[in-house]
């Protein structure tokens, strides 16, 4: 009867051991941060459990956590439409968004001191993220503004998300920043600190997607898909919880809050500043509307204008992105960004 045990627990423990196992990553921001709170409360294991998978949580900053999922270090990552274009993308790391969480509603902001504009930037010292859509919305700041002339005048000081706010407050020499929030509410508390634009003036295209490297997505074993039904399945189940109304909410709300060392209070005020889609229906139809191909087309031109969908790359049309009807923008054999609308249909359906 021993040897029965033995042989039994054996073949459990083989079984458990090769359970898929998937890791996403993400970094401080309104919309990212719930996964903080979907790990820690057990949604993510709750919904990994019912498709017979394993799901990790990794916290990084965000540069770095671009890399790593460019580096096949994780699966799935948090990242804006224009870096899942920028970076795997034109590194040649083909990438499915399967959630559009929210898009960017004043979060994003250009900050200044002692009340400069637009046209007094020439010259000046500014903090940012480089190869990020703060660069993206710093374009759209002066263009939008008539001083397209003046950006390459700029000096631009590529700064981490975790050290900007600290870096800025602390070098009077720097005269502007651009960055989102939390860093943002703390920047703007500063005597003498301004915006001069933001995210609201651009509405939906800065958008906060959950990405899914595509050959993860594809395995022939099916786990892949598997792992983005589990994502998506705990992404709306706590977004239900989020948007619930009342001191349950608030729980929630605070809990994720944890996840960025912030208050309740803080986070309630980034969310002021987010569009979320708090359903699944709402997300599916943003991400299969023309508005979203419009959209990406000023971002995908912004890119190449910019160098940053890879070297060599002779025209806009190089790095492909296939959307939820099937139409492609760019060549259609170099499809590197795919905007998948299922999992959310699914969702919506309430067939998870």
């Amino acid at each position: 009867m021993l040897w029965r045990l033995c042989l039994l627990l054996s073949v459990a423990v083989s079984a458990f051991a090769q359970k898929p196992t998937f890791t996403v990553g993400w970094s401080v921001y309104a919309g990212w941060t719930p996964y903080y709170y979907m790990n820690k409360a057990g949604i993510l294991r709750k919904w990994a459990d019912k498709y017979g998978i394993t799901i990790k949580v990794q916290r990084f900053d965000y540069a770095p956590s671009l890399d790593a999922f460019v580096a096949k270090n994780i699966d799935a990552c948090t990242m804006t439409n224009m870096e899942a274009l920028d970076m795997p993308a034109a590194s040649g790391v083909p990438t499915t968004a399967i959630l559009v969480g929210d898009y960017s509603n004043g979060n994003d902001a250009l900050l200044v001191r002692n009340g400069l504009q637009l046209k007094d930037l020439a010259g000046k010292k500014m903090l940012l993220v480089e190869k990020t859509v703060s660069e993206y919305l710093f374009d759209r700041a002066m263009t939008m503004g008539g001083q397209r002339d003046s950006l390459k005048k700029v000096r631009m000081i590529n700064t981490s998300d975790s050290d900007i706010a600290t870096a800025f407050i602390g070098d009077t020499s720097a005269s502007a920043v651009v960055t989102w929030k939390p860093m943002v509410s703390q920047i703007a508390k500063i005597k003498g600190v301004t915006s001069l634009f933001n995210s609201s003036q651009i509405p939906g295209e800065i958008l906060d997607l959950t990405v899914v490297r595509t050959e993860v997505l594809n395995r022939p074993d099916g786990a892949g898909q598997k792992f983005a039904k589990a994502l998506t399945g705990a992404w709306y189940e706590m977004l239900a919880q989020m948007s619930a109304g009342g001191g349950v909410a608030d729980k929630v709300l605070a809990s994720i809050a944890e996840g960025s060392q912030d208050t309740l209070a803080s986070y309630k005020e980034q969310l002021s500043t987010t569009k979320m889609f708090y359903t699944p229906k709402e997300a599916a139809a943003f991400g299969a509307s023309p508005d979203l191909k419009q959209k990406m087309g000023l971002v995908r031109q912004f890119c190449f204008d910019h160098g940053l969908l890879g070297a060599g790359t002779k025209s806009v049309d190089d790095v492909g992105i296939k959307y939820a009807d099937g139409s492609v923008q760019g060549k259609g054999d170099r499809v590197r960004l795919v905007f998948d609308v299922s999992y959310m249909q699914l969702a919506a359906a309430g067939k998870l």
